[in-house]
Formats: C-alpha cells, structure tokens, sequence
C-alpha cells in the first residue's frame, strides 16, 4: 500500500508564519500574549492561494463546545502495526521535527503539548463557534456561496452541558444557523434512536450514515450519501458512522439498529456516485484515522476521506494511493480547508490548509455569538458556578494518562469509598491552566452523557485484568479495523505495566493495589467505583455531582503526575 504524506507546510504556516517567531525565548505573560496576538491575526489565518472552482471545509469533533477553550493535543499517541511511528503517532518534538514546526510558536502550540500552560497563557483560547462562523463566512464570501461545500464529522451534538439539556437542540441550531451541509454520527447516537431520527428528519442539513441498518429487514436507516453540486462540479458525500457504536456506547440506546464498516457497501457507493457523474467523491468519515488509512487501500474510487473520531490534527495530507485523508482535529481547534481543481469530471488538483481557530485573533461573527448566548441564557448560571479552583494543570487526552481523569478517579474513590476506579479513555473535555477556577461548566464538559451514573461493586483481581486486557486490544490490535479509536481506560488506586506489543491477554501485568503496596490478587474482591457503564439500569448519583462535590469538599485541587502505569512494547 502507498502511503506517503502530503507536506502542505507553506499552507499551514501561512496561518501562523508572523507568530511563530514568538518562541519561549521571548517570555511569556500579558506582553508575550499582547506581542502574540499583534502578530497573528484573522486574515493570516484565512490567508490562502485558492485553486479550482470548488472548496470543501471540515470541522469535526467539536464536541459542543459553543465557547473558545483551552484544549492540550496528547503527549503520548503510539501508534501499532503499520502506522507505528507515523503520522498521526508522533507527538511533540518528533511531531514538530516532521512538519518543521519552531517550537515556542503558534503551530507549536495549537499542534503538540509541549510547554502547553506556558504557550496557553501567551496565545489564549481557540475555537467558539462565532469564531468557526467568521471563518467560514469569509471564506464562502471569498469563493461564493455557490462554490463552498461545509462538512461535519459528527461527535458535534455531546460534549457539554447546554447539549446534554436540550438534548442536542442547542448544537443543531447552531450548526443550522452556520449553514452546514451534511454531517455524520457516533456520539449523537447516545440521545437514543428516537431523538436522532427526529433531528435528521427535520434538519436543513443531511445526516448520513451508509453504515446503519435496521437489524430485522437490513434496511438502511439513513441516506448513505448525497449528491452536492458546487462550482460546476458533481460531488458525492457518502457518510460513515462509527462503525463500533453498539459496543463502544449502550446498545439498549438504539436497539434495532447495526452499524459496522461495510467496505463493500462503501465500493458499491462508490461506483454508484460515479455512475451517476459525480466528479468528487467524499467518505465523510468517522471510523478514526487507522481504520481509514486501511480503508483507502481497499476500496476503489475515493477521491477524499474526510477523518474523524480520534481527534488527530494534522497541517498536511496523508495520501493512500489516489485518496487523501484529512484530519482537522477536534474542539473547533481547527477548520479545514481543500480547494479542489477538476478537469475532465475528474479532480486534477488539490490545496489544503488547517485553519487553527485562535480565538483572540478572530473577530466573533455577531449573529452567531448573539446565537449562542441565547442558548447557554437558560443555564447561564449553573455553567458559571464555581466549585473550587485547580493548583494543576488538568486535561484529558493521551493513550493512558490524563490529570482531569485522575481527578475523576480520585473523587470517585472518595466520594464513593472504593478501593480503585476506572473511568474511561474519553478524548473529550477541556483542560485547565493552574490557577484556574474549576466551574460546573468545566466539570460537565469532562462529564456530560446521557448514561452517566457512577457505580459500586465488587470486583475480583482477575476480571480487572480482563477489563484492562480488553481495553487495550481495543486500542493496540495491530489489525485497524479491530481498533476502536478511544484511549486506555484510566485507574485510579492502581498500577500496572503494559506491552503494547503483545497480544491480547498478555498485555496487562504487575497489577498492583497503591494504598497498600501489594500485588492485586486474582481471586481476591475489591470494591470498584466507575461510570459510564453500558449496562442498563446501572445505579448510582451523576458522575458530575460526584466530582463537583469532591472538588468543593477539597477548595484547591492538586494532581500529582501519575507514573503508575508502565509501558513498553512501544
């Protein structure tokens, strides 16, 4: 398989090129953020040499932030089989090594985790969908209504507790009012079946899935793909949900329905767009990365894929073949841009830059941000609640640590009197800079789903290594289409050393109880506390009225880095 990437680093660069001369030589506070943000402004990021007479953007996993943030790429983002030790499985310096990134700069901080707090406080927040809209309407202003096709990657309706409440009707004005195109699912499936078929019933905007079917007649429960026709070009958007949905969230949500890959279902849309003239074909996709890399391979006649579900940011193209795979991020960190050229029905050229969303130095569009302020206005006030203040630096993203889901654990311990806790490798939330007050706001972005009841039972040594070793497979199966896209699942009052090298049962090793030092013992019954379970009925108070108390119960919150999970195999 030909894999090779497409380095567009003048397109990205353009966005950051002035700021990138702000490196951690020249200090950091309210004049390195004031020089910062001199340097880097909104037509720097919308800077582009356009091409053809078509422009398809991307946004994807914006996770119903409505608001800028702050929000730290993973430090640790392994990669195995044949993606081990390419992109996206390369962090920080290695990462900035690859796309020539300066350190210290804007691309620096938008891309890896280096230095983050420092960078954080120098260039501020990104993302907001005001600042999304600004972007995009200049954007379609420049080329022509006509011409932009806007695309989402779905993992857009979750996320926050404004979502949560209206349960998603806050997103799907918002997206609405931006105008977008089409979208697909995976966590919008967690409103429940009945929810999600009303939304796309009614919507202006298409949601596709080719992938979901009904499980008693096999029928398609969606539009599998669109034909969109933009600068005097047929183009064909095909839509993926996630293919893991029923076992990566609770089944019981949407029961008559089945989801999976289906390649051949993919070809055969494929073949049929074509049959009916479509010059561009899009996956609009989200399977996650790994698994579209594979799929590009495989089937025949995708022009792009349009990734999502894993996150990934990256500045260039990875090209498979004649399929080019875009990765725009997650948060509304990141807007993406392909101008596409087309000769003869077919695409004869393509320029791509990932527009980094730097909230400071983006004008809100005022109709939106007159928009989202009336949908938070109900819940104003519980979002800006204090519940205590953070002398750490908390985020939530990497395969297997994150400080915001240490604090999880440790206040599920707490408040739930158990000996370990398990919270699960979720890559949404924002993060938080020392000194930051923490809100109920800040508290529901980590927190916020439909399933979200903290538990308490018993279990033995043995199925806690069963819970480990299944996790792990699900991220480190060396076959992608085995993958499920998440990250390690994180532990609170234990440690254990894993081989990502090995297969699955000989993963997980030296599990060990910290409170007491001793080794966990495989027949041995130990009180675990969790949430998000995919069961059922599962008991329990909320799992954000449980951090929220165990934060106002401690004022000031200090995580140590946890270095009790080993890894090697890497």
């Amino acid at each position: 398989m030909e894999k090779y990437m497409l380095i567009s680093r003048r397109d990205f660069l353009q966005a950051t090129a002035a700021a990138s001369a702000i490196t951690a030589a020249s200090g950091y506070g309210p004049l390195g953020r004031a020089a910062a943000q001199q340097r880097l402004s909104q037509s720097d990021i919308l800077r582009f040499d356009p091409l053809g007479t078509v422009t398809i953007l991307h946004i994807t996993d914006v996770h119903a932030q409505l608001m800028p943030l702050h929000f730290r790429e993973p430090s640790v983002n392994l990669g195995v089989g044949d993606s081990k030790g390419l992109p996206p499985h390369i962090t920080d310096a290695e990462f900035r090594k690859y796309f020539k990134i300066a350190t210290g700069s804007a691309d620096a901080f938008a891309l890896t985790a280096d230095d983050f707090v420092s960078l954080a406080r120098n260039y501020g927040r990104m993302g907001g969908m005001d600042r999304i809209a600004t972007l995009v309407g200049a954007v379609r202003a420049e080329r022509g209504n006509d011409n932009v096709l806007l695309l989402d990657g779905g993992d857009t309706w979750q996320g926050s507790w404004t979502s949560l409440q209206t349960r998603a009707q806050d997103m799907v004005d918002v997206m609405s009012a931006l105008k977008v195109d089409a979208m697909v699912g995976h966590w919008e499936f967690t409103y429940g079946a009945d929810r999600v078929k009303e939304i796309a019933d009614k919507a202006p905007f298409a949601f596709l899935a080719q992938n979901v079917r009904d499980n008693e007649w096999q029928e398609p429960v969606f539009d599998g793909r669109k034909m969109f026709e933009r600068g005097g070009a047929k183009i064909a958007v095909i839509g993926q949900a996630l293919p893991r949905t029923a076992v990566a969230n609770p089944r019981w949500m949407f029961p008559k329905w089945e989801f999976g890959i289906r390649e051949e279902d993919i070809q055969k849309q494929v073949d049929e767009a074509r049959a009916e003239g479509a010059s561009i074909v899009v996956l609009l996709s989200h399977n996650g990365f790994d698994v579209d890399q594979k799929l590009a391979g495989r089937v025949k006649g995708l022009d792009i894929i349009l990734t999502a579900h894993t996150h990934d940011a990256m500045p260039g193209l990875i090209k498979v073949g004649n399929t080019v795979l875009v990765a725009s991020g997650s948060h509304g960190k990141f807007l993406s841009r392909l101008d596409i050229e087309v000769k003869d029905k077919k695409i004869s050229g393509i320029r791509f830059k990932l527009m980094p969303v730097f909230a400071d130095a983006i004008a809100p569009d005022n109709a939106m941000s007159a928009l989202v302020e009336k949908v938070r206005a109900p819940f104003a006030k519980d979002l800006a609640r204090v519940v205590g203040k953070t002398d750490s630096f908390l985020y939530r993203r990497g395969n297997f640590n994150g400080t915001f889901d240490d604090l999880i654990c440790d206040a599920m311990r707490s408040q739930r009197d158990a000996d370990i806790a398990l919270s699960p490798g979720f890559r949404w939330g924002g993060s938080l800079l020392p000194g930051d007050t923490i809100t109920w706001e800040h508290v529901t972005n980590a927190t916020a789903i439909t399933y979200p009841n903290c538990y308490r039972n018993q279990m033995t040594g043995a199925q806690l290594k069963e819970v480990l070793e299944d996790v792990a497979d699900n991220i480190f199966h060396p076959d992608p289409y085995f993958q499920g896209g998440g990250d390690m699942v994180r532990v609170g009052g234990m440690g254990y050393a894993i081989d990502i090298a090995k297969p699955i049962g000989s993963r997980i090793s030296q599990l060990t109880h910290l409170k007491s030092g001793q080794p966990i013992e495989a027949g041995k019954t130990y009180t675990v506390a969790g949430w998000a379970s995919i069961n059922e009925n599962t008991q329990g108070p909320p799992i954000w009225d449980v951090v929220a108390a165990h934060v106002s119960k401690s004022g000031t919150v200090k995580v140590e880095p946890n270095t009790d999970v080993k890894v090697t195999g890497a």
